[in-house]
């Protein structure tokens, strides 16, 4: 295997795990050849493991699920558990360099693997991640407006919260995504019960804002500190899940978009953050612009940018863990992006999801445009990401008529 520039290969056998914090800069860039490596074997891990091979890299999952989609086609899967000392070791002699395909991945392991490996993204700014009272912490600090909110970590803290934050929504500070781990609140008399629902663990409420629509949009930064994106996104949820992203020309004002990128960028810089970062935001009726939460690494919302881009956001994440040069991306189609769920395998009348059907691929992939993403997940499941649809065309019109073509096939709700 080819030795990386500033770090003999004989350093990733003998190396001491705990030994003193590597200079990410001094070890890149990890030309093709070498190993990346990643934490998390789901469907992010799997498209970044993909473009990582397509770019002739080995790779190595980490992943304690035997049956994940990242392990299944990587070169390597550690079978072991996130915080698994010897598990680590391991990886990290394996890799030259290593990332993380989510959050939650503990953050005190990727400070352990950053001492003996360059790491991306940075422990700290994955922890701040998890928690969505340093999140907000972090974005008022350095000047993106969030939504007002007050922190919930016990009793006191509750009797103290002001009228002024309701209607609000209270969230779990840590491990809520996707709708889970949050409770409207109409007034004060209901924070309490809502708090007890949520187990009385640390909350934040957020008040409730007149919400125009959602957008995101998705950095990379180099170590040598270096920026791109990509276009900014328009999202749709339902049921706190998102359910289609929009990347249309004239579907975002040029000043929101100007707003959202430079918001990006700057809570990037913030952390020194390495890596692809994702930020969402809403856009109020009155046309101003706050932060709603950050994801450091690619997103669902950018999916689109498999087949619509020149670069996709797995190519990004790619180049920014190897020490590889960054150009901008450059969007060539218009494009929507349709979330599948496990939702589409059952009919409506089997609640408990027992006699799972194979959706009509067929008749959608008979249509021009349409680009289908399965995930390889063994099991179906209600509210289980299972895959995505990117439709892209030349001319906008035509990419809303097929998209809603598709979702009228597969029975998705067609209010885009």
């Amino acid at each position: 295997m080819p030795t990386r520039q500033g770090f003999a290969m004989t350093d990733r056998t003998h190396a001491p795990f705990l030994s003193p914090a590597v200079s990410s800069a001094a070890c890149l860039p990890v030309l093709p050849g070498g190993t990346l490596g990643v934490l998390g074997g789901g469907q992010l891990g799997q498209m970044f493991v993909h473009a990582a091979q397509a770019a002739g890299y080995r790779t190595v999952v980490l992943d304690p699920d035997a049956s994940s989609p990242a392990g299944l086609v990587s070169h390597q899967h550690i079978r072991a558990d996130y915080t698994d000392a010897s598990a680590l070791v391991q990886l990290s002699r394996a890799c030259d360099a290593i990332t993380t395909e989510f959050e939650n991945v503990p953050a005190t392991s990727l400070a352990a693997l950053a001492k003996v490996r360059p790491v991306a993204p940075p422990a700290v700014a994955v922890s701040i991640a998890q928690n969505r009272a340093a999140e907000k912490v972090h974005f008022s600090h350095h000047g993106v407006p969030c939504a007002p909110f007050a922190v919930i970590d016990s009793a006191d803290a509750l009797a103290k919260v002001g009228p002024t934050l309701f209607p609000g929504i209270l969230k779990t500070s840590r491990l809520g995504y996707d709708g889970k781990g949050q409770v409207s609140v109409a007034r004060k008399d209901d924070l309490a019960a809502a708090w007890e629902q949520l187990g009385q663990v640390d909350c934040v409420l957020e008040q409730r804002l007149p919400l125009d629509f959602e957008c995101s949009v998705i950095v990379a930064r180099s170590a040598d500190g270096s920026i791109v994106h990509l276009p900014v996104q328009r999202n749709l949820h339902h049921n706190g899940i998102l359910a289609v992203t929009e990347v249309l020309p004239g579907g975002i004002a040029a000043d929101v978009a100007e707003q959202a990128i430079d918001a990006a960028c700057t809570i990037a810089r913030a952390t020194e953050y390495v890596g692809v970062l994702c930020v969402e935001f809403f856009v109020l009726e009155d046309g101003r612009l706050v932060a709603n939460e950050m994801a450091p690494r690619p997103h669902n919302s950018g999916h689109y940018s498999q087949d619509a881009c020149d670069l996709s956001q797995f190519d990004l994440q790619v180049r920014t863990l190897a020490g590889l040069p960054l150009v901008p991306p450059r969007q060539h189609s218009p494009a929507i992006m349709l979330n599948l769920l496990g939702d589409l395998w059952f009919a409506p009348d089997d609640a408990q999801g027992t006699t799972p059907t194979t959706p009509n691929w067929g008749a959608i992939l008979a249509l021009p445009g349409v680009h289908l993403h399965l995930y390889g997940k063994t099991q179906a499941r209600r509210g289980r990401k299972m895959g995505h649809i990117n439709i892209t065309a030349r001319e906008a019109t035509q990419v809303l008529n097929t998209a809603r073509e598709v979702a009228q096939i597969l029975g998705l709700p067609a209010d885009f």
